[in-house]
């Protein structure tokens, strides 16, 4: 999927949530108004569409607040006290989190910041092709269920 496919799909799951692409658009980049297929052309050069992607008011649409958020901590090992006072390595196992959060995004803008691809990291969380069908009430054709 290329980089402009993918921004038209972040923004389109964004504005499902409640984000106006027009009015950040001619706050954020330019006063006038091109049309959404030029406005999304525009963001997908020159890297612009960083200013969209770490945007909080698009975080907070994409990232809808109270969401489920599912999250892979990591294994780490870190060093602390016991009770004898000798210093031990624990060592935490990987392990899946599921909690609600009101502000769920700054958690994702923090990760997406520190992710080496930022688009990448994002489309994680766009919802696959059937769940988007059956969102805006469309079926699948039968060959593609089979």
């Amino acid at each position: 999927m290329s980089r402009k496919e993918a921004l038209r799909q972040l923004i389109h799951q964004a504005q499902f949530n409640g984000f106006e692409f027009r009015h950040w658009f001619q706050t954020h980049m330019k006063a006038v108004w091109p049309g959404s297929e030029q406005a999304i052309t525009l963001l997908a050069s020159e890297r612009r569409y960083y200013a969209l992607l770490f945007s909080h008011d698009f975080a907070r649409s994409f990232w809808r607040p109270g969401t489920q958020m599912c999250f892979a901590v990591p294994s780490m090992t870190y060093s602390r006290v016991n009770t004898r006072g000798d210093v031990i390595q624990v060592t935490r196992k990987p392990f899946t989190r599921r909690l609600m959060k009101r502000d769920v995004w700054k958690y994702h803008l923090r990760e997406m910041a520190a992710s080496p691809d930022p688009i990448l990291y994002i489309s994680r969380f766009l919802p696959s092709s059937t769940e988007a069908a059956s969102r805006n009430g469309h079926r699948e054709p039968m060959a593609a269920r089979a």
